[in-house]
């Protein structure tokens, strides 16, 4: 049996393994899902294949290499300062790149894993700390009363608001958004999302490239990386960026999702972030079709209420006074929805929700 990069001081469970094959045996005791990747890795084949959430496009197996995943986890262990006998929580489902990486990275640095099932809640019956964990943003807005029990947090998968940044920003924890895909193994850049000083927030937008990465943009303005050690070709995105500098970049959404308003392109994601600082209620903007602009920008708004249309006037009059967007930002229009329909993980189905009206 292949026992790819598998380091003696690995724990998993509280158990200590010194080959592969105690550590696959005793797999099948945790999960279906870990046994079948542990099976894999530990195998003569030199990729394992992945499914993508299919979140950014339509769901696809691809083909990874073993080493190229070996070389990720070195990355972040390095990047993050996790040397052998760190303490780290698995609480994504395996069956993605982001649960098996964790596992990829225990093995490979030597780490103390422990693994829950997936749940929404994941730290609700935790009572140990951990020196590193990856969330996605609805587990981390669970977990706001517990998350001192983690030094190092990643948090991917999504987007994370600007209402839930400032509720992380006394956490002791570190906290960091990632931008990843499959297709790169899991997160090529990060920034800091807590613990910001006053007066220098500036920076904050930008993601930091990790070693060895390089990137620029298409003729689109979509972000390109190139990084051999964890992706055999050169990896074309959907996302539009702003370079920063050679290394940094600030994310401004997916081309696919471009509203073009009287000639004008705004970016959803964009304004959705400015908007989360005054709208309390979940929502998302769209665009509707319009005569005089091709395409008008609409905030749709997750409550139920009686009097609509009122609320809707005193909604926008708001976002003005706000000064948060610029004039072509503002909604053409305000729509309320008693309710959203969301997914396992807590996104909104924006089409889905849009089937409503």
């Amino acid at each position: 049996m292949n026992t790819r990069n598998f380091h003696t001081n690995f724990k998993l469970q509280n158990k200590l393994f010194l080959n592969a094959e105690e550590l696959l045996s005793y797999s099948s005791t945790i999960s279906k899902d870990l046994q079948d990747f542990l099976t894999d890795w530990f195998s003569s084949k030199e990729i394992i294949t992945v499914q993508t959430s299919g979140s950014t496009g339509k769901p696809k197996r691809i083909n990874l290499q073993k080493q190229q995943m070996i070389n990720s986890a070195l990355v972040t262990g390095t990047f993050f300062s996790l040397p052998p006998k760190t303490s780290a929580l698995l609480c994504l489902p395996i069956n993605f790149i982001a649960g098996k990486m964790m596992i990829v990275r225990a093995l490979t640095l030597g780490w103390e894993l422990d693994i829950i099932p997936p749940s929404s809640y994941p730290l609700k019956s935790i009572s140990k700390s951990y020196d590193f964990c990856a969330m996605v943003p609805l587990q981390v807005e669970n977990s706001l009363e517990k998350l001192s029990f983690i030094k190092t947090l990643i948090v991917g998968g999504g987007v994370v608001s600007n209402k839930l940044q400032q509720k992380l920003q006394d956490c002791s924890t570190h906290i960091f958004a990632t931008y990843g895909m499959t297709e790169t193994i899991t997160h090529i850049a990060i920034k800091k999302i807590n613990n910001f000083s006053k007066g220098n927030k500036t920076h904050h937008n930008y993601y930091k490239v990790l070693p060895n990465t390089t990137i620029y943009q298409d003729k689109h303005n979509c972000l390109v990386i190139k990084n051999s050690k964890i992706a055999s070709d050169v990896v074309f995105t959907n996302d539009v960026v702003k370079l920063v500098s050679d290394n940094k970049f600030e994310w401004l959404g997916r081309v696919d999702n471009v509203i073009n308003s009287g000639g004008i392109k705004l970016h959803p994601e964009s304004i959705e972030e400015k908007l989360g600082t005054v709208i309390d209620s979940p929502f998302f903007v769209t665009a509707f079709s319009d005569e005089k602009f091709g395409q008008k920008l609409v905030l749709v708004v997750e409550r139920t209420i009686s009097n609509k249309e009122t609320q809707a006037k005193i909604l926008l009059e708001k976002i003005k006074k706000s000064n948060i967007l610029h004039k072509f930002e503002i909604p053409k229009e305000i729509i309320y929805l008693n309710n959203f329909n969301y997914t396992s993980t807590g996104k909104v189905q924006r089409t889905k929700t849009l089937r409503q009206l």
